[in-house]
């Protein structure tokens, strides 16, 4: 892959789970599956690739209620995106 390219945030889902969360400081995993379009086991295995990359953090806080998922990009996740955006203008810039 061209160098500053990310290989883990360039897979489309990933990559726009990475833009998604780069605007909010955390998204509950139900707004993040549906802004993808795909069904839940394919949200979750995104994210735990994420998660793995230590991009992003997952946390289910207790309360009322049912309990939620929400994922946060790490600060690693957040250069990491501004990097792999960086790359890809460089690309497009020639």
């Amino acid at each position: 892959m061209t160098q500053g390219l990310n290989e883990i945030i360039h897979a489309p889902n990933r990559l726009r789970i990475c833009a998604y969360l780069s605007t909010l400081e955390q998204a509950e995993f139900g707004v993040l599956r549906d802004m993808l379009g795909v069904a839940d086991s394919v949200a979750s295995k995104q994210l735990k690739v994420l998660e793995e990359a230590g991009y992003v953090t997952l946390s289910k806080p207790k309360g009322l209620g049912r309990v939620k998922t929400w994922a946060a990009l790490t600060t690693d996740g957040s250069r990491a995106y501004t990097e792999h955006v960086a790359a890809l203008k460089a690309l497009i810039e020639g």
